[in-house]
């Protein structure tokens, strides 16, 4: 029997024996407008942050960056010069 999460075929079946996938529906410029119609709903449902969580979060990202920028600055300072005195 076939696991219902693989696309493999039960044994026995062949592929042609399969329910085949219906074929695209041609393209129609009716369907731009439609999808452009969508597009516009779905964004009116997005919650957008306000100004002041968007402030704080940029801060939080940035300080953070910073953050591990300097502790990767150091840890490359450190391995190059361990790695010089190895070498001498």
């Amino acid at each position: 029997m076939a696991d219902k999460k693989s696309n493999l075929p039960e044994k026995g079946k062949r592929k042609k024996d399969q329910k085949e996938d219906k074929p695209a529906e041609k393209f129609r410029f009716a369907q731009i407008g439609e999808f452009t119609g969508e597009v516009k709903s779905e964004f009116n449902k997005i919650a957008w942050p306000n100004k002041k969580h968007t402030m704080a979060s940029s801060m939080v990202v940035i300080v953070l960056v910073s953050l591990m920028a300097m502790y990767l600055g150091a840890v490359d300072l450190f391995v190059g010069k361990l790695v010089s005195l190895i070498m001498n």
